[in-house]
């Protein structure tokens, strides 16, 4: 099964160091190259790919909605990977939320290029351990804040309970938040209960099982 990909950045060395990887790949055929947002557009609509490499900050269209507009014109089948120089990039969390698949960091090797193409083409998600643990954060806190509004969990306790179900210890969440262990432990009773709970744990399993209600589509949506 061959990979058919479009590379959208707009500096021609990134392009052509892409094009270079990407031909040695047996399994994986460059059909087009864009400068924009909507020239990868453009080209999508034309070839349909199976993937598409692209810079999140190129002139024209934004990398964002380049992202949201790829994926609708194709049904969600053309996968997206963002290049990005920094992992700590905080768009790369919004193109994740725009619905890339993961991310290469420019200057990534031929191992790693090789190994993400496969993966995102096949469907699986493309990142670090590190960015995986910060969005399973991001996402921790958000789910739980759809269903706060059930406990009458203040936003506070939303974080200490977000932070704890992502595998923080007290001390940990103090540092985090800027607060004393004392305050931590204060907050976890009452978050306990809030929740009518006897213990950590089970305040935990509630906030997972939290996010995956609402990964059901089970979850309480409010604005």
């Amino acid at each position: 099964m061959t990979t058919t990909i479009v590379v959208a950045d707009d500096h021609p060395l990134v392009r052509a160091g892409l094009r270079s990887i990407l031909s040695n790949m047996s399994q994986a055929e460059l059909v087009a190259e864009a400068n924009t947002g909507e020239e990868a557009l453009a080209a999508v609509v034309e070839h349909c790919p199976d993937l598409v490499i692209m810079d999140l900050h190129m002139p024209g269209m934004g990398g964002l909605e380049a992202i949201r507009d790829i994926r609708a014109a194709t049904s969600g089948r053309t996968a997206v990977l963002v290049l990005t120089m920094d992992e700590e990039d905080a768009a790369l969390f919004a193109a994740l939320q725009a619905g890339a698949s993961g991310y290469l960091v420019k200057g990534a090797g031929y191992d790693e290029i090789r190994a993400a193409v496969a993966a995102a083409a096949a469907g699986e998600a493309v990142f670090g351990p590190a960015v995986a643990f910060r969005v399973l954060e991001m996402l921790a806190t958000v789910h739980i804040a759809n269903d706060a509004d059930r406990t009458g969990l203040s936003e506070r306790e939303r974080e200490v309970l977000a932070l704890l179900s992502a595998g923080h210890g007290t001390n940990d969440v103090a540092r985090r938040l800027r607060l004393s262990p004392k305050t931590v432990r204060n907050y976890v009773s009452s978050i306990l209960t809030k929740l009518q709970v006897p213990d950590r744990a089970q305040a935990i399993a509630w906030a997972r099982q939290a996010r995956l209600d609402d990964s059901l589509g089970g979850g309480h949506q409010h604005h």
